[in-house]
């Protein structure tokens, strides 16, 4: 059976797999499981998905039907939930959205009172709960739940990102792309409040168009935007904006990988890198890690998803951590990845250093690096495959210690994602070929 859970909450198409009747028992699963009988409080955030309007309102009903009050924040970033979950001390948060996936998925993911994903045994208890056969005592009178609204949620979050950098950013253009999801206000918001002159694209939404030919799943559009004015730099969030990536001045693409080795450098050299610490995924780039031994950093490496590198952050000790995929977390400043707090961590040493994006990216030299995302129908079949760890052998074999090879199930979709690293992008290109081949074969 597969698990309701991904890497990153509960994600389906809405009203068709993630359904009204799922939310309500999640949310009363959130009331039950994160919230105190008759005075626990959830606070509630949401993209700019059209379901998000549904199923927040089955979510919250289930929340009262807990025990629980509800806290609706209304749209705001994934962060900023986790940030009003510690700063109002609610028992919880949960975000309905889909992150950076096409208008007609959603999801619904949970915060800890702490603002941390919530332990996978934990979620494994949630699942159990919200099996229809399985009932409870519900809370009656006085016990049933209440829904308030937070009417500053916005100026909280913004206030709070401002605040995460020393000074302002006058003088500085950046061009912004918030993918019409949950940062289209925030985002801009903060960078003129910072005195940055804001040159900004698809901050309006519909409903339809969160991450459709824009956002960080779309970077050409903030290409085009870089190109056709002068920046100091460009980036673009995905749907609910914990996550960001960059481009330079001159339009070049700047990851996760370039975000945190820059930052990692500018921190350690002011000797605010805690343990000379980062924390990465097995999905960095090659380059990322020799760039981090050549400065006396040590990277500690997790399986992916954000969570798993929160949890790690927690255990080492370190203040910075993230993915590739621009999932990058600041522990000082918030407790899961948050795309304004690093674009604003950036744009800072940008100006601290007086220097173009352009030449702080030469920090670390990317490897070629070659990703195929393969459909498959059954991924938990990877596990037990024989052809594919021999296929994978082989190609580690072949590729030495100058390359590597990594296929793992995708969290939240029915895909494998192999990927290969070679000094050479056509040898990884070719790697990447016969391993998705022998995937299709055994999975597909």
């Amino acid at each position: 059976m597969t698990r309701l859970f991904g890497t990153d909450g509960v994600r389906g198409i809405a009203n068709a797999e993630l359904t009204p009747e799922l939310a309500f028992r999640l949310g009363e699963a959130a009331g039950h499981f994160l919230g105190e009988k008759g005075r626990g409080r959830i606070v509630v955030g949401k993209d700019t998905r059209r379901s998000g309007d549904m199923l927040e309102a089955a979510l919250v009903a289930g929340i009262c039907s807990g025990g629980a009050d509800a806290l609706l924040c209304g749209v705001v970033p994934t962060p900023a939930v986790a940030l009003l979950t510690r700063v109002l001390e609610a028992d919880g948060g949960v975000v309905i959205s889909a992150s950076h996936n096409p208008p007609a998925h959603n999801g619904i993911k949970f915060f800890s009172r702490l603002g941390f994903k919530l332990p996978d045994d934990l979620e494994d208890e949630i699942e159990e709960f919200t099996d229809a056969e399985r009932t409870w005592e519900r809370p009656t009178g006085a016990d049933v739940g209440r829904v308030r609204v937070v009417s500053d949620a916005e100026t909280r979050y913004v206030t709070h990102a401002i605040e995460s950098i020393d000074g302002y950013l006058d003088g500085m253009t950046i061009a912004v792309d918030c993918g019409h999801g949950a940062a289209s206000e925030t985002t801009p918001t903060a960078l003129k409040e910072l005195g940055a002159k804001v040159v900004a694209v698809s901050c309006d939404w519909d409903g339809m168009d969160i991450n459709v030919g824009s956002g960080s799943t779309h970077l050409e559009t903030l290409q085009q935007l870089v190109a056709s004015h002068e920046v100091d730099f460009g980036f673009a969030h995905d749907g609910d904006a914990d996550r960001v990536l960059a481009v330079d001045e001159t339009g070049a693409i700047v990851d996760g990988d370039f975000i945190m080795a820059i930052c990692a450098a500018d921190m350690k050299e002011r000797g605010v890198l805690v343990n000379d610490t980062v924390v990465s995924t097995v999905m960095c780039n090659l380059g990322f890690e020799v760039a981090m031994r050549d400065l006396g950093v040590n990277v500690i490496k997790t399986k992916v998803g954000d969570r798993y590198v929160l949890e790690q952050m927690q255990t080492s000790g370190a203040v910075l951590g993230g993915e590739q995929s621009g999932h990058v977390i600041f522990m000082e400043h918030n407790t899961t990845g948050d795309g304004l707090i690093t674009a604003l961590q950036l744009a800072s040493v940008i100006r601290r250093k007086r220097m173009p994006l352009s030449e702080l990216r030469r920090v670390m030299r990317r490897y070629p690096q070659v990703l195929e995302n393969v459909t498959v129908r059954d991924k938990s079949l990877i596990a037990t495959s024989s052809a594919i760890e021999k296929a994978v052998a082989l190609a580690e074999e072949e590729l030495g210690t100058s390359g590597r090879v990594l296929i793992r199930a995708s969290g939240t979709e029915p895909l494998v994602r192999v990927m290969a690293e070679a000094e050479d992008e056509a040898m990884a290109a070719d790697v990447v070929e016969r391993l998705s081949e022998v995937v299709r074969a055994e999975l597909g």
